[in-house]
């Protein structure tokens, strides 16, 4: 037996508010529309992940999610155009990622991190 994909799930009442953040954002393409359900997808594969934890690192509450990007300047700067509040960051931590915190439209706190 193979664990294949760990999926995220966020409720929410609007989910089509999601296209902003997740699509505009982040640049991940809408790979299905079922009205109820939007799932977002980027490039690429990786395998699957999950992290259980006690605080998100240098002190900070654990996020829910946690993205990594190839160029987090620039999703720094789309998050800043958009009026979106940063949390957290950017910072270079110590353990090797330059990260910054933000919440999606439905509340989530999402680490955006890339690695150094």
């Amino acid at each position: 037996m193979a664990v294949k994909r760990i999926v995220a799930n966020i409720a929410a009442e609007r989910v089509e508010d999601a296209k902003a953040f997740y699509g505009d954002i982040l640049d991940l393409h809408l790979a299905m529309d079922l009205g109820w359900i939007l799932t977002f997808a980027g490039e690429g594969q990786a395998a699957p992940q999950i992290s259980i934890a006690s605080e998100g690192g240098s002190g900070t509450p654990v996020p829910d999610l946690s993205i990594e990007v190839d160029n987090l300047e620039d999703v720094h700067r789309r998050v800043v155009a958009n009026g979106i509040h940063v949390e957290y960051g950017p910072i270079s931590e110590p353990w090797g990622v330059r990260r910054f915190y933000v919440r999606d439209p439905f509340g989530r706190l999402v680490n955006i991190l890339a690695h150094v």
